[in-house]
């Protein structure tokens, strides 16, 4: 199987991340897209059925995949899986399975209880996807990736407020203009710089700033869906990062 069959699923399912592993050196890429691959894939399973067990078997499926990768186990023969165990290594395969975990959400449908359960899910969502790529490109340092997987899971949770209230979710347990500023501060707050080794799965929160503060300032844009800038600003900010080594 090809990385470009891994790339076409990742344009396909994750505009975002398509992007950012586009602007990211060859090299980097050939890492970056199975995993992404691999999150769309385990992102769709809760949408492609209405049955509940049926979802948690797709998920598990996955969770049996990366279990035979972490043990240096033949990869099953699928487009993503062979890719993937190219570049993962035991830890790694192990550091996904959170990932994982957390599409719990999308099938039990139950809000979340507090603002800690939130972060704590959106941690272990977007943190932990950031700090496998990065740490499978060579990274080190794990608080600060996981602090802009953080950033730019609440961004993106933002964004997609609306889209989750369309299908029957509620993505907020508090979605008042002082919380929703709290959340977006939380993010803004986690944002720091990291290593060269990272900068490539970094990329994937390239618009975490400006729709962090964009929320701080004007929560409402929560609700209304007009949180994201315009695609061209975003554009142009990736490229900025992506020439400055950001």
């Amino acid at each position: 199987m090809t990385l470009n069959a891994c790339a076409e699923i990742v344009k396909s399912g994750d505009a975002d991340r398509f992007l950012a592993a586009m602007a990211a050196p060859p090299a980097a890429r050939a890492v970056l897209f199975p995993i992404y691959a691999m999150n769309v894939e385990i992102s769709r399973a809760p949408w492609v059925t209405a049955e509940p067990m049926i979802a948690e078997i797709r998920l598990q499926w996955w969770r049996d995949a990366l279990a035979e990768i972490a043990a240096g186990q033949a990869p099953r023969r699928h487009e993503v899986v062979e890719p993937l165990a190219q570049v993962l290594d035991a830890e790694g395969a192990r550091l996904l399975e959170p990932v994982i975990d957390t599409r719990r959400w999308e099938i039990a449908r139950e809000p979340f209880v507090s603002e800690a359960q939130l972060l704590g899910h959106l941690a272990a969502g977007a943190g932990g996807l950031m700090w496998a790529a990065a740490r499978t490109l060579g990274a080190t340092d794990e608080d600060a990736v996981r602090g802009v997987g953080l950033a730019g899971g609440i961004a993106a949770w933002l964004v997609a407020v609306p889209a989750f209230h369309a299908a029957g979710l509620e993505p907020l347990p508090d979605a008042s203009d002082d919380a929703i500023k709290r959340l977006a501060q939380t993010g803004l707050d986690a944002l720091r710089p990291v290593g060269r080794a990272a900068r490539p799965a970094a990329l994937a929160a390239w618009e975490a700033g400006p729709v962090l503060k964009r929320a701080v300032a004007e929560p409402e844009r929560v609700e209304a869906g007009t949180l994201a800038r315009p695609d061209g600003m975003r554009r142009l900010r990736l490229m900025r990062m992506t020439s400055l080594g950001r």
